[in-house]
């Protein structure tokens, strides 16, 4: 019987979502639709990152940052949510860790939202639809 050693792989490459020490990033995803936080989950697994948690507003995404602390590599914060916002939560994010890694995801039309958090200190953004190879690309830029 042949195993994986009998077929090297000809594209050996370390997944995206792992870091120098061969440990998965962890990230928390906070969203208030299931579909998108399930979208940026598979997205980010798919290529080795470790989602550790999951936020359905601002509030509850910052109680979880705190609790996760300093366990967390990155978060991607919708913009839009109820109870608390995206930008708000960062706010909040960053005056609890000023070296957090967060990307906002957004729709279309909000980039006076995106200015405010690139000022306040979000380290890059997404936009609504996701797009597999950009989410990577921002969410790599963001953290490496």
């Amino acid at each position: 019987m042949k195993t994986t050693s009998d077929f090297p792989s000809i594209n050996e490459r370390v997944p995206e979502g792992q870091g120098n020490d061969g440990k998965a990033l962890k990230v928390l995803i906070v969203d208030d639709s299931m579909f998108v936080t399930k979208q940026i989950s598979q997205i980010l697994t798919s290529e080795g990152f470790e989602i550790v948690g999951t936020a359905a507003d601002g509030a509850e995404g910052v109680e979880k940052y705190k609790e996760l602390y300093p366990e967390v590599d990155l978060v991607t914060m919708d913009i839009t949510m109820p109870r608390m916002d995206g930008v708000t939560a960062l706010e909040k994010i960053i005056e609890f860790d000023k070296d957090a890694s967060v990307i906002m995801v957004s729709a279309l039309g909000k980039q006076d939202l995106v200015k405010k958090s690139l000022m306040v200190g979000a380290k890059n953004y997404i936009v609504k639809p996701l797009d597999r190879k950009k989410v990577l690309e921002r969410v790599v830029s963001a953290i490496k």
